[in-house]
């Protein structure tokens, strides 16, 4: 999942979900109800679009047509990583780009394999991430976070930026 990004932000980004990799992609269904449900991204690529895999009758691709805005959120708690980016959904029926995009971890969800022709690739454009990220240990946090209930100080976690994709 190599990248080439000009945007620092973005690296970071990129970097927090390949360690995290499941998230959950946020649609909306017909009755106007978000719906959450657990992807692996397959790749992340120079422009920052989050690629996955999956089936062209579901209820996901059936919402994205209806209105293609997404959010997908990573979250890695043990890490006090997270992720949340906001974009645009776009079904990909491109055979090459499959291929591309295959690795034996989408077996399980994908047994006939990846010349399965129901098989697609959902591309995300990232318009905004925002990611929270700390760098401490679980047991500095726990410290900081006793510290600043003690004192009234507000809990400083780490890093957050939010970033636009251009």
């Amino acid at each position: 999942m190599s990248t080439q990004q000009q945007n620092p932000g973005m690296e970071k980004v990129k970097e927090l979900i390949e360690s995290i990799r499941i998230g959950m992609l946020t649609t909306q269904n017909e009755q106007g109800h978000l719906v959450s449900r657990p992807m692996a991204v397959m790749n992340i690529d120079a422009q920052g679009n989050l690629w996955f895999l999956t089936k062209k009758d579901s209820a996901k691709t059936d919402e994205i047509q209806q209105d293609y805005h997404v959010n997908v959120a990573f979250s890695h708690p043990d890490k006090a990583s997270y992720v949340s980016v906001a974009g645009t959904a776009t079904e990909i029926h491109d055979r090459a780009k499959i291929e591309e995009l295959w690795s034996p971890m989408a077996k399980p969800w994908f047994p006939d394999g990846k010349e399965d022709p129901s098989l697609l690739a959902l591309k995300v454009h990232t318009a905004t991430a925002e990611y929270w990220d700390s760098t401490s240990s679980r047991m500095v946090r726990l410290f900081e976070m006793a510290r600043a209930a003690i004192t009234g100080d507000t809990y400083k976690e780490g890093e957050n930026e939010l970033v636009e994709n251009r």
